[in-house]
């Protein structure tokens, strides 16, 4: 089936092919050229540059549901992979508007332009309400884009391509956009007009393992006092206790839990014979989680956008959260000993867990991401009080 954008004539530069056959029409932009990937669709109205770069969406193409993207262009502050030059993140982007010139005072470049440096394969000009809801129907579909500004397509190549792909279930991807060595970190939060600053004394050190961790999540810990150790996701747990850590951090990231875990998990299940506290978000979550005993299963459509409600059962609170994750804890998987400690209120799937009687908990939305605005900053607080606590110091407020 062939799905041409019905307001064109002109020959489609781009191509969207699903392993079921489908074929979608568009006009390409950013790289030229072809990428197999996982089609998903994130609910975001604002931040198109932070999805794009986040490590988590590796092996994903995301379709942006809202129809006008790249607007206020891009900027060198608004990156969240660790290490820009190796292009963590979104594989393929698809939007429904054409992308026109940048109104912004922090925009540096087009976002045309920015997708290329990128390597980031693209598509405007289609139904994205009828790719949502295909994905909702079906599920998270395997596909290739394709963009090719002669509009030539060996499209019998690409469906066979389509149809091929693996796809993520089995797939470690964290081994592919983490960090290649340690390294510290010292930037705080942005402040407007003032940009980033550094952290002058920090109090209390955090080794934070990098699964594909965000920048802000960084900038949030060394915000609060941290100093922030940087260290690949297959560090031992040797070498991680080594540095002296007043608390651990498993970092979000990309891929099959489980395929990861199949390293990732003894070395946590060998910090967690330590008092030290251990704060998981997102991977880093699902992989503590399996390390306790509980598994993970592979979702429908996944979870990706800025608007998704979760309870906070600690607190009885509502927050509206970002959601970046194909994957998910199974609730009724939990061991005894541990505890579900947030809810998705849109299908009741698992969101946070801890150890009762332990400084041990994660959960599996992103709260550095701010879409609430700030609904979930408490947790860092949260974590910070807990590496107090076993210090012997007192304990900040959790509410900003």
């Amino acid at each position: 089936m062939n799905k041409t954008a019905p307001w064109t004539t002109q020959k489609p530069t781009a191509l969207l092919v699903l392993a079921d056959g489908t074929v979608i029409e568009g006009k390409g932009l950013g790289a030229e050229g072809s990428v197999e990937a996982e089609v998903c669709f994130n609910t975001a109205l604002t931040g198109y540059q932070e999805i794009l770069t986040d490590p988590s969406y590796s092996g994903q193409i995301v379709t942006f549901t809202f129809p006008h993207i790249g607007n206020i262009g891009t900027n060198d502050e608004d990156i969240e992979d660790l290490n820009p030059a190796r292009r963590a993140g979104a594989l393929g982007a698809i939007f429904r508007a054409e992308v026109t010139n940048p109104s912004n005072y922090r925009s540096q470049s087009h976002l045309d332009n920015w997708l290329k440096k990128r390597g980031i394969v693209a598509m405007s000009g289609i139904d994205t309400r009828a790719l949502t809801a295909l994905i909702r129907e079906k599920g998270l579909a395997n596909a290739v884009l394709a963009h090719s500004p002669d509009g030539n397509f060996d499209i019998a190549d690409l469906k066979a391509r389509a149809r091929k792909w693996h796809g993520l279930v089995g797939l470690d991807l964290a081994k592919e956009v983490t960090s290649g060595q340690s390294s510290g970190w010292s930037e705080v939060p942005w402040v407007w007009n003032e940009g980033y600053a550094n952290t002058a004394d920090p109090s209390f050190h955090v080794v934070a393992v990098d699964f594909g961790v965000k920048r802000n999540i960084l900038r949030l810990l060394a915000g609060l006092g941290a100093k922030v150790t940087v260290v690949p996701a297959s560090t031992s747990a040797e070498d991680i206790l080594a540095l002296s850590p007043d608390g651990i951090f498993l970092s979000n990231g990309p891929g099959d839990p489980e395929a990861t875990g199949a390293y990732a998990v003894p070395m946590i299940r060998a910090l967690l014979e330590t008092d030290i506290p251990v704060f998981g978000i997102c991977l880093g979550h699902q992989m503590l989680a399996l390390a306790l005993g509980a598994t993970t299963v592979k979702m429908h459509q996944g979870h990706h956008g800025a608007n998704h409600p979760v309870k906070d059962f600690t607190t009885g609170k509502v927050e509206i959260v970002s959601m970046n994750h194909g994957f998910a804890v199974d609730s009724e998987s939990l061991p005894e000993g541990v505890e579900a400690t947030h809810l998705s209120l849109f299908d009741n799937s698992n969101c946070g867990l801890r150890v009762k009687g332990r400084s041990v908990f994660s959960v599996q939305h992103h709260p550095e991401a701010s879409p609430g605005p700030q609904d979930s900053h408490y947790l860092f607080r949260r974590f910070v009080n807990l590496i107090r606590e076993r210090r012997g110091e007192p304990a900040m407020a959790e509410s900003a």
